[in-house]
């Protein structure tokens, strides 16, 4: 379960603030299945301060229920939530709403047994316990892959992305990327024209903290194969990707 509350009721998640951009289009519904505790309403509030639209359920029958009666744009899942086995829910959601992306909360020693459970670049993991701004991250990233998978193809500019081939071109051109470097472009793509700081890649494309100078090396891998002037350094924060 998610770590509870300290004494006092303050949350085990850091909140974030309010920022003018909106982290998800207030149209896309997020289905949040997180334990019952203080530290779970507090990820609750602070998405929706956010201008997430969100509900919330509890159960394993509370996540099928909510699927079977509207598929949402996403999935939160914890896999020790109470009720059903979390992979027979996890293979139900598959089989009854394919189209749904799936952020699977999980403590580092389920991991393993978690990754044969999800669908390549359109699920997610989350190792517990994790901040709230970084919950909000993958959220914006899996919605914007869900979309790109749903119209295949994400340009910009002369950059060419297939998210679900996992293909890429430049001015037409093939451009082979390692299963890494993919999905640091994705997570760029996620916040065009924006600054990405090497922390939330990190988080993005390795599920867990890695040094800024790993992320740094794999910026320089990718700037090679679709060009050093689509990937702008902000010193000492981060990378911003330009059409």
């Amino acid at each position: 379960m998610l770590p509870a509350a300290p004494p006092g009721g303050a949350s085990a998640f850091v909140p974030t603030q309010r920022s003018a951009r909106t982290s998800v289009p207030p149209h896309e519904h997020v289905l949040l299945a997180l334990p019952p505790t203080a530290a779970s309403a507090s990820v609750l509030r602070s998405l929706r301060s956010e201008g997430v639209r969100v509900s919330s359920v509890s159960d394993g029958i509370g996540v099928l229920d909510a699927v079977r009666s509207g598929a949402p744009a996403l999935l939160v899942l914890d896999v020790e939530l109470p009720g059903p086995d979390q992979a027979a829910v996890l293979a139900a959601v598959h089989s009854e709403a394919p189209n749904v992306p799936v952020i699977a909360v999980t403590p580092r020693e389920r991991r393993g047994s978690l990754l044969g459970q999800l669908r390549g670049d359109r699920d997610d993991y989350l190792l517990r316990p994790f901040a709230v701004d970084e919950l909000s991250a993958r959220i914006r990233l899996r919605l914007r892959l869900g979309a790109a998978t749903t119209h295949a193809i994400v340009r910009m500019g002369d950059l060419t992305v297939d998210t679900e081939f996992g293909e890429v071109s430049v001015d037409g051109q093939p451009v082979a990327l390692s299963p890494t470097e993919f999905s640091l472009l994705v997570a760029l793509l996620a916040e065009p024209g924006a600054v990405v700081s090497h922390d939330k890649l990190a988080k993005q494309v390795w599920s867990e903290p890695a040094s800024a100078n790993l992320v740094q090396v794999y910026i320089s891998y990718l700037r090679r194969k679709i060009g050093a002037e689509r990937i702008r350094t902000v010193r000492g924060v981060g990378y911003i990707l330009e059409g």
